[in-house]
């Protein structure tokens, strides 16, 4: 079940607000002052928050900065100023929608789903950015992680470098000398010899039979080519 978080100091707003998420399928936390909903969006996870802008103490455009500093889920703010420069304002905060009272709770609901499923969207899109999958190969660098048929196996950092390097350019012939200087920089100390051993370590763990490589193949007297 996703959870909503709404800041909203007025009891009846924010309780209808809660009832209707809640009657379409979604969890909800009620904060009334800035505080408390900086104190729970830290302490919780959120697919999105409801935020109104006249709260006590810090409102809800600072608020609204303040949760963007560590937060990148749908905001949508909820209030009765229906000036153009306050949804100006709204936006360059941080806020992705702008909702004025009094609404219809049938369509902020519309909106809240609208939003989530979009966030969704573009967050497994950028997930699917950072994923390789070959064969049986899945490297996840966004967490530098490797499996082969869904089992991980550990890397070290240097042998998870040079895998991702040569994955992210398939079919490319690399040279020895190239990939020592990408890999380990110009000033490294070692030589060739440190690629072949980081190759076999390698092979070791993702080749089903490491004589017969079907993933980094070597080119003889030039190199190493990964193949897709």
């Amino acid at each position: 079940m996703q959870n909503i978080l709404i800041i909203e100091d007025e009891k009846d707003i924010a309780e209808l607000e809660r009832d209707y998420l809640e009657i379409n399928g979604f969890q909800s936390d009620i904060a009334a002052t800035g505080e408390e909903g900086l104190s729970l969006a830290a302490a919780n996870s959120y697919s999105l928050i409801l935020l109104d802008l006249m709260l006590p103490g810090i409102d809800g455009f600072d608020l609204c900065e303040q949760l963007r500093e560590t937060l990148d889920v749908p905001i949508l703010m909820v209030t009765a100023r229906k000036e153009d420069i306050d949804k100006i304002r709204g936006f360059g905060r941080g806020a992705d929608d702008y909702i004025v009272k009094p609404f219809n709770p049938n369509e902020l609901v519309a909106r809240v789903k609208a939003h989530i499923t979009r966030y969704d969207r573009l967050t497994k899109r950028d997930k699917k950015s950072n994923e390789i999958h070959i064969k049986s190969l899945t490297i996840d660098h966004s967490s530098r992680r490797v499996f082969i048929d869904d089992e991980e196996k550990t890397f070290t950092a240097k042998e998870y470098d040079l895998l991702y390097f040569l994955a992210s350019n398939p079919n490319i012939v690399f040279t020895k000398e190239h990939l020592f200087e990408k890999i380990w920089g110009y000033d490294a100390i070692g030589d060739n010899t440190t690629v072949t051993v980081h190759i076999r370590k390698i092979r070791e763990k993702i080749e089903e039979d490491a004589s017969l490589p079907q993933f980094i193949e070597t080119i003889w007297g030039v190199g190493y080519r990964f193949q897709k």
